[in-house]
């Protein structure tokens, strides 16, 4: 049973840490270079929707990777799990403070409405994904060593 637990909640982390490697690193480049308003929107729309699943997927993350510390307590590779455990805690506060805040604003915004700065916005919204995808990709990395 542990061995389940620990395969689908690799595979769930994993998942996620793809989704947003590729909004780091595809997405958010192709929207940015669409003409005009089309990225703003494009922008916006990817805000309203991954900002509802992407809650649940850090917390359900979060969640399954601290069962399989407990249920596996007095297995080999524990304190990688419970590093990798802290390591998306990280990522949730990040995303709380500092993520969050940009994106509820900015998934509003429309080309009638949108701020002056809301490149800079927007600019400063990727820089802070790019740490909290380096906190997760090191998350990820630890829960396959621990695997092994």
């Amino acid at each position: 049973m542990l061995n389940a637990l620990e395969v689908f909640t690799t595979v769930v982390v994993g998942v996620m840490v793809g989704v947003e490697f590729s909004v780091a690193f595809v997405i958010n480049p192709i929207l940015n270079a669409l003409p005009e308003d089309s990225g703003q929107r494009g922008r916006a729309h990817g805000g309203r929707m991954l900002g509802a699943v992407m809650p649940v997927w850090y917390i359900g993350s979060l969640v399954l990777v601290a069962i399989w510390a407990i249920a596996g307590w007095h297995h080999r590779g524990t304190g990688l799990v419970v590093t990798a455990d802290a390591l998306l805690i990280l990522s949730v506060i990040m995303s709380i403070l500092l993520l969050v805040p940009i994106n509820n604003q900015s998934k509003t915004w429309t080309p009638d409405n949108r701020p002056a700065d809301w490149k800079q916005q927007m600019n400063r919204w990727d820089r802070l994904h790019y740490v909290r995808v380096a906190v997760i990709i090191a998350a990820f990395a630890l829960l396959v060593a621990a695997l092994t």
